[in-house]
């Protein structure tokens, strides 16, 4: 049986969009807080020590049922950051273009990077029934939205190699052009200084790196990733067959702080005179983890850039406008690469855009390795399926096309797709990147609503908001404690605690009465079954100091096989110690519900026996029978 407090975190809504919500009357700023006037570093003492003494003070939770309810629990983080109230356009924002989340009851903690488009850009107008929230229609549709029709543009993968698509570009679509110029704008990148290319993906755009980088003349590559990244590893491979020696960053047990003295170690160059215009090799700084949310020291940058390294920016984990606090206009990396998926709460595909500073083109080197795609509009993509006489009976039956529009229906065409050999159609295991918009402007421009929706809110909103949510649920967490025991903890804690910069995301563990870990895969079936997705990954290059090492022997694992098979790196030795968690990743729409319904759902781990009847339940259900591993 579900937990009340779950049960009622899945049904009272946050969202502004219901008047008699006691919510939506508190969320509405009364009185703004009052105005700093200390240091910023008094600021951020004075917030940890808020967050300790208003959340739980001297009390631990050691029954799920026992958990203060969504209203009480609201109303007491609302006293304790009013600066949350100044935020509600959010919600507004959600209750509006995302209500799917509302008609779904799904709580999206697996995200990472900035959404293009809102989902009511992907839905039907002709419709009274199915029409969409604006600002003069401002309530939810009462019904379930329709399925989504067929796309707006393409995914197609370029011929050439990395840098002849920087200097030479090649033939792009209008829309192509739109959307690039559109990113740009978004992240504060000057096109007089870099050149950008779209890529399939993350991980597509650090192997194009990794194969076009004169490794043999500059050898080394040094990371700072305290997770395990199938994009790093794909760097990692593609340098190293290359002659690059491979090194990364340690991050010190238990709070995961890069330790300063062996990267710098590292980076600076023990010639007292450097040889000018020699270049070390290529340093990838990410600028916060995004598993457990440290956020890392800029300086790295400028160090690993005086001592002649060419520096690789991984914007990825970033948030939506973390970019104008970055500075480009101050540090000009050498390359830059950033994400974006299609909406938030949907299929979370999309692509990655790589930006190459252009006086640092010309070091690169040719390759073949494929990677570099083009955004084609939905007219060559529907001109290449029709053509097909396999297509052709479908898109009579099923659809018509018509000007700005179509409505063909995605998953008959795109059954009609498998098996097609089209050189300008992206491989179906790919999977064809696809997005209706009914609101298409003329000449291949079209409105990336997701990005001005975060414009509108700017950076003080966006990091405001997250820093009240995360550092509560990292609180809350931390207040679940076994019963009958000699104060055993439910939950651990990895990297930053409560800190006012930590990043949104969070990286944990659940462990059961006796203090043995229930594996992180475990968690994320169950939370699925609660519809809350969350991810796991494996934390690795942890040092420990001759203090932690009785620590060290309970909390290191041996990476699994499953792992190693995915990422190749049977025989690695080296990297095959670390620790498998659970994670969970705050978006710019997340709200206080979503962080309760978390909480409500990992404090029924107290239950000894929670795991053994929710196998036993969906079992009964005739349902697929979770493992414990």
């Amino acid at each position: 049986m579900q937990s009340p407090c779950l049960e009622e975190a899945s049904q009272v809504c946050l969202h502004g969009c219901c008047p008699s919500s006691p919510f939506l009357s508190s969320h509405h700023p009364l009185a703004k807080p009052s105005k700093p006037t200390s240091s910023s570093a008094a600021c951020r003492r004075d917030f940890a020590s808020k967050t300790a003494s208003s959340f739980f003070p001297n009390i631990q939770f050691t029954n799920h049922e026992s958990l203060p309810s969504m209203h009480e629990s609201f109303a007491e983080f609302i006293q304790a950051y009013p600066q949350y109230s100044e935020t509600c356009r959010v919600d507004q924002i959600r209750a509006q273009e995302y209500y799917h989340l509302s008609f779904s009851n799904h709580t999206c903690l697996d995200y990472q990077g900035t959404g293009l488009f809102s989902y009511s850009q992907l839905q039907k107008h002709e419709s009274p029934a199915y029409q969409i929230a604006s600002s003069s229609f401002p309530v939810p549709p009462l019904l379930p939205p329709p399925v989504l029709d067929i796309p707006f543009f393409g995914v197609t993968y370029k011929a050439g190699n990395l840098k002849t698509q920087l200097l030479h570009g090649g033939p792009a679509s209008e829309l192509e052009s739109s959307i690039r110029k559109r990113i740009m704008s978004f992240l504060n990148v000057s096109e007089s200084d870099y050149s950008m290319v779209f890529t399939a993906n993350k991980t597509s755009a650090f192997k194009l790196v990794a194969e076009s980088y004169p490794f043999r003349s500059n050898g080394k590559l040094v990371s700072v990733y305290d997770y395990e990244s199938e994009a790093i590893e794909a760097m990692t491979t593609s340098s190293e067959k290359k002659g690059a020696r491979v090194m990364s960053a340690e991050f010190s047990w238990p709070r995961l702080r890069i330790q300063s003295s062996k990267l710098r170690n590292l980076l600076v160059s023990k010639e007292k005179k450097k040889k000018k215009n020699k270049r070390r090799g290529l340093f990838v700084f990410p600028l916060h983890s995004r598993m457990t949310g440290a956020r890392y020291p800029y300086l790295w940058m400028n160090i690993a850039e005086e001592n002649g390294w060419h520096v690789l920016i991984d914007a990825c984990a970033l948030g939506p406008k973390d970019m104008h606090s970055f500075g480009l206009s101050l540090f000009r990396p050498d390359f830059l690469i950033c994400s974006f998926y299609k909406v938030f709460g949907e299929n979370p595909s999309g692509f990655a855009c790589l930006f190459v500073k252009k006086s640092t083109i010309s070091v690169l080197e040719t390759s073949t390795t494929s990677g570099v795609v083009g955004l084609i509009p939905a007219e060559k993509l529907f001109q290449a399926v029709t053509e097909s006489p396999q297509v052709e009976s479908v898109a009579s039956q099923s659809g018509r096309m018509e000007k700005g529009k179509t409505t063909i229906r995605h998953a008959e065409v795109a059954e009609k797709l498998k098996g097609l050999e089209m050189s300008e159609v992206s491989e179906p295991e790919k999977g064809i990147e696809i997005i209706q918009e009914d609101s298409l402007k003329q000449k291949g421009k079209m409105e990336c609503r997701g990005l001005d929706q975060v414009d509108s809110l700017g950076l003080v909103t966006i990091s405001s908001r997250a820093r009240c949510i995360i550092n509560w649920l990292v609180r809350a967490l931390l207040k679940l404690q076994h019963p009958n025991t000699k104060g055993t903890p439910l939950v651990r804690i990895y990297g930053p605690k409560v800190k006012f910069d930590r990043g949104p995301a969070i990286a944990f563990n659940v462990f059961d009465w006796k203090g043995e870990k229930i594996e992180p895969v475990l968690v994320q079936k169950l939370a699925d079954r609660s519809n809350i997705s969350l991810s796991y990954g494996f934390l690795h290059h942890i040092w420990f100091a001759d203090k932690y090492q009785e620590e060290k022997e309970k909390v290191m694992e041996r990476r699994n096989n499953e792992t190693d098979g995915v990422n190749g790196n049977k025989g690695k030795d080296k990297n095959d110690m670390g620790i498998a968690v659970v994670t969970a990743a705050l978006g710019f729409l997340a709200n206080f519900q979503d962080i309760y319904k978390l909480w409500a759902f990992i404090a029924q781990f107290l239950d000894a026996d929670f795991v053994d009847k929710e196998r036993w339940r969906y079992t009964c259900l005739n349902q697929k029978t979770i493992e414990v591993v």
